[in-house]
Parts: structure tokens; C-alpha cells; sequence
């Protein structure tokens, strides 16, 4: 890779180092930068590459052979410089994967260690002791509240009038009362009419009465 460009875009060689004071974002961009700038040589080198074959080609057919074979010389420098570039490009992108990852990490660290601090000062402001007490303020609050609340909705002056043994015989008088009035509505059972059966029986036995009279 040309020299010229990493001077250019990395001030190698420069009297004043302020390589320390690059940042990861910079230096990610002057990667970028670079490897852009190798891939549009890489580019130039391979239609050169082409050229260059198609020139012994031709100078082969026309009987040229000094011409080709310096036609190939070119091509195989030209192939030579490519297969470099090739290897500072797998370079210079593994850098450059490298310090993304290395950004990425010091970025979630930072987060990481603000969301730390934050917590911190969050829980210097709280006490275990006092969030226990206040629950069971609360606790004792929520059971005063549903005592005033049963008192509130207790009827007034009825628990020393009536007990539940006199309720329950005033019930069973009125349920007496309520037997004897039905019956009374009913009235007397009417008389059961007799069948034809018991008629023709009544009627056999006193035939038989005859008879055992007769016989005598």
C-alpha cells in the first residue's frame, strides 16, 4: 500500500504525534477511508491486469514477441501489487471489525456503569427498615379502616332487643298458625262413594244369608 496515503490519512510521519488523541469513531473512519481508497486501486489494477493480457495477446498474433513479453511483465506487477493490496484490505478490515467491537463494548460499559450509579443513588435515598415500618403502617391503617367500616354498617340498638332463641319460637308459632288456617280452608273431607265391586260383593253375601237361612 502506497506510503503516501496512511501519511495522509494518518499523519504517519508528521513532527506532531496526535495519533493518542484520536478518537475510536475517527479512527474507524480513517479505516474506512483507506480501505475505500484500496478498493477503487484494486479496481484501477484489475482493468490494467486485462490490458495488459489483452496487449500480448495481440502483440503474440502480430508477431511481436518482445512486445508481449513485456505485455506480461507488467501483468504479473500488476498482479503482484494486487495480491498486496488483497492482504492490506483482510488487514485493514479486521482492524477496523476490532475497534467496532471495542467502541461497541466501551459503550455499553459506560451505559452499564451510569445505570450502576444511578441505582446507587437511587437506594441511598432508601431504607429497609423504614420501607418495613411503612408497610406495617399501612397494614395497621388498612385494619382500622375495615373496622370503622363494619362499625359504620352494624345496625343501631337491635343486638339487645331480640335474641335468636326468641326469633326463632316466634317463628314456630307462625308456622302453627299458618298450618291452622290452612285446615281450616279445606273443610270436611267428603264422603267416599262405593264402587261397583263392593256393591255386587255386599249383594253375594246376602244371598248366602238366604240360603244358609233356607237350608235350616
Amino acid at each position: 500500500m502506497p506510503i503516501g496515503a496512511f501519511q495522509r490519512l494518518f499523519d504517519f510521519g508528521s513532527k506532531k504525534d496526535d495519533t493518542k488523541n484520536v478518537s475510536s469513531s475517527d479512527a474507524i473512519q480513517r479505516l474506512s477511508d483507506v480501505e475505500e481508497m484500496l478498493n477503487k486501486k484494486q479496481q484501477h489494477l484489475e482493468s490494467q491486469i486485462d490490458e495488459e493480457k489483452k496487449t500480448a495477446i495481440r502483440c503474440s498474433k502480430q508477431g511481436n514477441k518482445r512486445g508481449a513479453l513485456m505485455a506480461l511483465k507488467r501483468k504479473k506487477k500488476y498482479e503482484k501489487t494486487l495480491l498486496q493490496l488483497d492482504g492490506t484490505l483482510t488487514t485493514l478490515e479486521t482492524q477496523r471489525e476490532y475497534l467496532q467491537n471495542a467502541s461497541t463494548n466501551m459503550d455499553v460499559l459506560r451505559v452499564m456503569k451510569q445505570a450502576a450509579n444511578a441505582l446507587k443513588k437511587t437506594n441511598q435515598n432508601l431504607d429497609v427498615d423504614q420501607v418495613h415500618d411503612l408497610m406495617d403502617d399501612l397494614s395497621e391503617q388498612h385494619t382500622v379502616a375495615e373496622e370503622i367500616a363494619n362499625a359504620i354498617s352494624s345496625p343501631m340498638g337491635t343486638s339487645d332487643l331480640y335474641s335468636d332463641a326468641d326469633l326463632e319460637r316466634e317463628l314456630e308459632l307462625l308456622a302453627q298458625e299458618e298450618i291452622k288456617e290452612d285446615m281450616m280452608t279445606i273443610g270436611p273431607l267428603p264422603d267416599v262413594p262405593q264402587s261397583a265391586a263392593t256393591i255386587k260383593t255386599n249383594n253375594q253375601s246376602a244371598e248366602l244369608r238366604d240360603l244358609e237361612a233356607w237350608a235350616q
